[in-house]
């Protein structure tokens, strides 16, 4: 009779929460920041379809990172539990704390059961109050702890890097666009292979951005910001690619000649040192103006 493989509980949890972890840590950074109207949600997203972000209910948001189908179960789960709890009862016993409670057992005990594994998500549940104080933020991590943060909180991805820039510059009741020039700051710094920090501009096409608002007048809080509206408050952030290094090291752009180098073939370079732009090479003739051109027809029609 064979012996049956053996193996401890603690080796079993940890294998357990080391297979979790690099799962998570494989998607990007979700970053809650409290401001002074409500909650911001910034998640760097390319997809338009599949979001990280979500509403559960009146004034509840749900936000995710990991395995896409795992944690859009869970979030169908807690739309299904808030509505049937606010239809039995009444919407204010409909509470964010309630909701974390409920995503901590179903986490738990899915970790603990040797039968399946473990979720790769980590989740935050937010709730808005009447007023800054009574804001919550509440993060559940895969094997079901929950954790009440303050100010703001992130994770997924390099989730050390960007909650230490936070950290340095985060300050409370700030508005919403300086809370959201620093959540989408944050999310561009990370670091390389090496561990050298690096700064990048995410582009705004790649950017998903919720609000819990307590301003808005409707009895739903959770509000999108599309693409046009984050380019007004982002503002001049800089290009979304930066610009290749210079062979010489030296800054491109700082004058017209770096930025535009001179085509001798072209007559109409004007940052040709030697001869005038239009002036004769041999013969030194005067320059002479060029005939008017008419501008292109538009064939395309109206829009």
């Amino acid at each position: 009779m064979s012996m049956p493989f053996y193996v401890s509980p603690e080796q079993l949890m940890k294998d357990r929460a080391d297979f979790a972890r690099k799962g998570i840590a494989r998607g990007r950074s979700v970053v809650a920041v409290q401001f002074a109207d409500g909650v911001l949600f910034v998640s760097e997203n390319p997809s338009q379809a599949l979001h990280k972000v979500s509403e559960i209910y009146d004034r509840i948001a749900f936000a995710a990172v990991g395995r896409y189908n795992e944690f859009e179960n869970l979030r169908i789960a807690g739309v299904r539990l808030a509505d049937m709890r606010g239809y039995s009862y009444d919407r204010r016993d409909v509470t964010g704390r309630g909701l974390a409670n409920a995503y901590a057992q179903t986490l738990g005990t899915i970790f603990s059961s040797g039968g399946e594994k473990p979720y790769e998500v980590e989740i935050f549940v937010a709730e808005i109050g009447d007023d800054p104080s009574a804001d919550q933020i509440y993060r559940l991590t895969y094997d079901g702890q929950v954790a009440d943060e303050q100010g703001f909180a992130v994770m997924g991805g390099q989730a050390d890097v960007v909650a230490a820039y936070l950290q340095e510059r985060y300050v409370a009741g700030a508005s919403l666009d300086e809370a959201l020039g620093l959540a989408v700051a944050a999310l561009g710094h990370t670091s390389n292979e090496r561990g050298e920090p690096q700064d990048r501009v995410i582009p705004v096409e790649d950017l998903e951005v919720a609000v819990l608002d307590r301003t808005r007048a409707q009895p739903r809080k959770f509000v999108r910001l599309r693409p046009a509206r984050l380019e007004t408050l982002l503002g001049g952030r800089g290009p979304s690619t930066p610009a290749p290094p210079d062979p010489d090291d030296n800054a491109p752009g700082t004058g017209s000649s770096d930025a535009f180098p001179d085509d001798p073939a072209d007559p109409t370079d004007q940052t040709s040192g030697g001869v005038s732009p239009l002036e004769d090479p041999l013969t030194g003739a005067p320059p002479v103006a060029p005939p008017p051109v008419a501008p292109p027809e538009d064939d395309s029609g109206p829009l």
